[in-house]
């Protein structure tokens, strides 16, 4: 490039503290239009609805960039519809956000006080699992509580009644848990896998569309993970890593090649599954390869690449993915390096990426992607400064003619928003003109820093 200056570029985005690996993320977990981690350090960060508080924060306003709600100590986490539960190191229970059902199990039918989390249990719980609108925890001696609606039977008391405290629905031998929309699905022990509440897409894959208030055995041995999607129908893995699926298949989400539903379940994938999520009306599974592969419900991008929808696995992400979560009409995943991505829907800010919009390309959000400042000559004396900014907000350019300075003493010359993740060119949504720019016996360097 001709130019009548020499020009030198740097990127800075608030590096972590030298000397300290920045936490990565460990856990996830997704509501129908909000998502939960958990970093390495115990933290708890949420984005996306807030309209109850079921973030925790203090506040009902959504937030489409992650914020930390609890500093340290979190290992589990869960979200439904409009409330929240997670389990601290010391075992203890903590609920946050609406209550109208008694899901909170805090003996009312109240948000959390001043929309903060709240202590339910002061310890022995060990797992947590979050319905539309009822919620189940796993106690240490493998017993099965829940709490919340109750109408379909989903909290399997024997009863259609709601309840606003804990009751004890199993007393031992449970190893795992999953709520849906309003039925929920338990393993013992043993690897049996049982079920309540309601039946109508056939999913809790008993034969029949009949809802049940109490615990039914659906599969005598050999399942290893569950999961219940947000309306009607389930996944779950057997020891041998086959992938079977049951229920409402509207939108394939079932992945067997058609859209009917089902009552039994029915082998989907016949080895190298490791995990599962269920969403709306998608799914997602990981196989031993790290590959991450997903059917039904593309509408909102969840499956990523397209819009379009398929009811057959289909391959999303090659290598490397370790976890995955599926909302409503949005997907997470976490890598094998730890980091954080996400995609499809952001109505509401789920995606967190500071954006309004949602997208089929999955995003990093955590640690923050770094953008790629370009220059342009425009002429003898001016500038222009282009950088493709991966999350929304605000960006300052600084200039500085020593690179070894603090930051604290370079200069700013210019602040932009962006809002917008249509790229200028397809490549550039941030854009800078400096102008009377020094001749070339002086070096300039450029930092462009996130706000």
């Amino acid at each position: 490039m001709e130019s009548a200056f020499k020009i030198a570029m740097a990127l800075l985005l608030l590096p972590a503290a030298a000397g300290r690996a920045a936490p990565t993320v460990t856990n996830i977990a997704a509501g129908i239009s909000s998502t939960f981690f958990i970093k390495s350090d115990g933290s708890l960060w949420a984005m996306g609805y807030n309209g109850v508080g079921n973030l925790g924060d203090g506040t009902t306003s959504d937030t489409n960039r992650p914020e930390q709600i609890v500093s340290d100590s979190v290992v589990a986490v869960a979200a439904g519809a409009n409330d929240s539960l997670f389990v601290k190191s010391d075992s203890s229970l903590w609920v946050m956000g609406w209550n109208f059902y008694g899901q909170l199990g805090d003996g009312t039918h109240s948000s959390t006080p001043g929309y903060r989390p709240e202590q339910i249990l002061p310890g022995g719980v060990v797992a947590v699992a979050a319905g539309n609108y009822h919620s189940l925890f796993l106690k240490t001696d493998g017993s099965l509580w829940a709490m919340g609606r109750n109408d379909a039977g989903q909290l399997g008391n024997g009863t259609f009644t709601d309840t606003n405290t804990p009751q004890q629905i199993v007393s031992n031998s449970v190893i795992a848990i999953a709520a849906g929309f309003e039925h929920s699905l338990f393993l013992k022990s043993g690897g049996s896998l049982w079920a309540m509440g309601d039946n109508t897409g056939g999913n809790l894959g008993d034969g029949t569309s009949n809802a049940t208030n109490a615990p039914e055995q659906i599969v005598p041995s050999g399942v290893v993970a569950i999961a219940a999607g947000s309306f009607n129908h389930n996944l779950f893995l057997k020891s041998d890593g086959s992938l079977w699926a049951m229920g409402a298949n509207g939108t394939g989400q079932l992945g067997d090649g058609t859209l009917n539903n089902t009552n039994r379940p029915e082998q989907i994938v016949p080895s190298n599954v490791i995990a599962i999520a269920a969403g709306g009306g998608h799914s997602l599974f990981l196989k031993s390869d790290g590959s991450l592969w997903g059917m039904g419900d593309n509408s909102a991008g969840q499956l990523g690449g397209t819009f379009t929808k398929t009811n057959q696995p289909t391959q999303l992400v090659s290598n490397n993915v370790v976890a995955v979560a599926a909302a409503g009409s949005h997907s997470l995943f976490i890598k094998s390096d730890g980091s954080l991505w996400t995609m499809g829907d952001n109505a509401n800010g789920d995606l967190g990426d500071g954006f309004v919009t949602g997208t089929t390309h999955p995003e990093r959000i955590v640690p923050l992607p770094q953008p790629v400042l370009a220059a342009v000559l425009s002429s003898k004396t001016n500038v222009q400064l282009f950088a493709t900014c991966e999350f929304a907000g605000k960006f300052s350019l600084l200039l500085s003619t020593n690179v070894t300075l603090p930051l604290a003493q370079w200069t700013p010359i210019q602040t932009n928003s962006v809002n917008n993740r249509t790229f200028v060119s397809n490549k550039f949504n941030f854009a800078a003109t400096i102008t009377n720019v020094p001749g070339s016996d002086l070096q300039q360097f450029y930092l462009l820093q996130s706000q």
